[in-house]
């Protein structure tokens, strides 16, 4: 089994992924801003470690990182601005890429955006510079030359889902279940065959480890 580390594991993704990982046989550690939100991470079996990615240098992560060989990023900045935007969703990639090549870290992945977002609908402020900076970091991690995999969910519902997706290399936009995508991103760690991949997620009707094999098919 591997040793996961969660940057994001209090997030709505993060914080549903631990567990999944931790009942898959996996150890896990996670990244987390706040002390206080130690014990939490604890009792579902993760390793807490304390940090801030609008703080730490690629240096910092790569000691958190240190005797693990698998990195999920799942954080970001959640509309909270255009200078977190940048720092959380864009540099915390960039250092995180500089960091698992110091640690010896091949495996990464990362979940970014669908680039069909709000396309067509009313759009928030920022919404262009967040797109731009997720787009810049999904190039980033292509170009590294680490086994990675891009997760593109849609737009994200605060729910744990029923377990039924859509996932392939392009979809129709839609919306996806924050426990669905930890749950896809679980069996996606469970499957290494799959590296080097951009895929795009919604809920949909196949159960997840099914449509997970599907993208291994790909890969015979």
């Amino acid at each position: 089994m591997s040793k996961v580390f969660i940057i994001g594991a209090t997030g709505g993704v993060g914080s549903r992924l631990g567990p999944l990982l931790v009942g898959n046989g996996h150890s896990v550690s996670g990244l987390h801003r706040s002390p206080e939100q130690a014990e939490a991470l604890s009792r579902a079996g993760v390793r807490p470690y304390l940090g801030d990615l609008m703080t730490m240098t690629a240096e910092d992560l790569a000691a958190a990182l240190k005797g693990h060989d698998v990195i999920v990023f799942s954080a970001g900045a959640a509309g909270s601005g255009l200078e977190r935007t940048t720092a959380i969703d864009g540099e915390g990639v960039t250092h995180t890429i500089a960091a698992a090549k110091s640690a010896g870290i091949k495996r990464v992945y990362l979940v970014s955006a669908f680039m069909d977002a709000a396309r067509g609908g009313e759009r928030k402020p920022g919404f262009e510079h967040y797109m731009s900076v997720k787009r810049a970091s999904d190039n980033a991690l292509v170009a590294s030359g680490l086994d990675w995999v891009i997760l593109r969910p849609g737009t994200l519902v605060s729910e744990d889902g029923n377990g039924r997706v859509s996932a392939n290399l392009a979809l129709p936009y839609g919306s996806v279940a924050r426990g669905n995508v930890a749950a896809v991103l679980a069996a996606l760690i469970d499957t290494p065959a799959i590296r080097r991949e951009i895929i795009e997620l919604t809920d949909g009707d196949r159960p997840v480890r099914e449509a997970v094999q599907a993208l291994v098919r790909r890969h015979e």
